[in-house]
């Protein structure tokens, strides 16, 4: 019940913000979630014995945000100039057997956690039917996370990635699949309707043929899938079973947040494919 209520409330949350909150509201709080994840990542990397100095995570991020925003033509020079902070610091301070893994540590904070979510905001703000298209990716990947959970744990018999993940199984994976399909195309077919009856939640209306969105909720599933897959190798490299406790019955932030770690990214290459061949928006 604790898991289901907590859910309840963030999903809600979210969706209203998306709806009715400002861009810059979307932006700290990207912001936010990134700086508490950052956190527990780097509680992670401390007991694999890479720890990353908090002073540097919390900056790193908020200088990789203001850049992201302010200063889009500077983002590279600010991740470098991040990076060679750390890789000094590591060098003077920590034994030069660490140096390099402790700085790894460090640059994946920037490109696993913080890039992905930058990204959220850049959609919102800058794509023809941004609302839509955050509320298709995020029903995608939510969708998907809660049938693998419910209809795995009930029908699961044959393991899909044991060494990562043993509770996971083909079936759950196969019902997150369905299920994102499903959600991502009632945003499809549920804004198209709102918008010919003159709703208005026109916001929700999409360009792209109906086929495509199909296509872009498998692809999201899957990247969504393979990002929890990803975070649960992280774990279970340090035996760590949550990366924290922050969120009542669903563990650490960064548990919540691992899917959209990939499908986010992969969304966005997706658009910018389509941008570059002139196939249309979403």
């Amino acid at each position: 019940m604790k898991r289901i209520l907590t859910a309840i409330v963030l999903i809600a949350f979210v969706i209203g913000l998306v709806f009715f909150g400002k861009l810059w509201m979307i932006t700290v709080l990207c912001a936010l979630v990134v700086g508490l994840a950052a956190y527990e990542f780097r509680e992670l990397a401390a007991a694999g014995g890479n720890p990353v100095p908090l002073w540097w995570t919390l900056g790193a991020v908020a200088l990789f945000f203001f850049a992201t925003f302010y200063r889009p033509q500077d983002t590279i020079t600010s991740v470098s100039l991040a990076m060679l902070v750390l890789f000094t610091w590591n060098t003077f301070r920590t034994p030069l057997d660490r140096v390099l893994s402790e700085t790894a540590a460090g640059l994946l904070i920037l490109l696993y956690i913080a890039y992905p979510l930058t990204l959220l905001p850049r959609m919102l703000g800058e794509e023809e039917n941004g609302t839509a298209l955050l509320l298709f990716l995020f029903l995608c990947v939510w969708s998907g996370d809660i049938a693998a959970l419910y209809i795995g744990r009930r029908f699961g018999r044959h393991k899909f990635a044991p060494r990562l993940s043993p509770n996971k199984t083909w079936e759950g994976a196969a019902a997150s699949l369905v299920a994102s399909v499903i959600f991502g195309m009632a945003v499809v077919f549920g804004g198209d309707y709102l918008s010919a009856h003159g709703s208005n939640f026109t916001r929700l209306h999409t360009s792209e043929p109906w086929w495509q969105s199909l296509i872009l909720a498998v692809i999201l599933n899957i990247a969504a899938q393979f990002g929890d897959l990803l975070e649960s190798g992280l774990k279970r490299g340090v035996n760590i079973k949550d990366s924290g406790k922050m969120l009542p019955g669903h563990g650490g932030i960064l548990d919540r947040i691992d899917a959209l770690l990939l499908a986010a990214p992969v969304l966005w290459f997706v658009l910018s494919i389509k941008e570059y061949f002139s196939l249309g928006s979403f």
